[in-house]
């Protein structure tokens, strides 16, 4: 019962603490924000295509695999 009693203690504490250590911190307001680069990035067309072959190659292998088992 005592470690019951110190763990509802401890985490009464930290759910009251937390917002408390939150609310110290300084105004992010005043934080002017900076212009970051930004890389953009073309997918080929195709790699739907590869996507869907390798999840049909996988579904055909596992399907393979079930008779196999079933028939030993």
């Amino acid at each position: 019962m005592g470690k019951y009693l110190w763990f509802v203690i401890v985490a009464v504490l930290v759910a009251v603490m937390a917002p408390m250590a939150i609310a110290d911190t300084p105004d992010d307001d005043a934080v002017t924000p900076v212009p970051v680069a930004e890389q953009r990035v073309s997918f080929p067309s195709t790699g739907l295509r590869d996507e869907a072959t390798m999840v049909l190659v996988g579904a055909a292998l596992i399907g393979l695999a079930a008779a196999v088992r079933r028939a030993a």
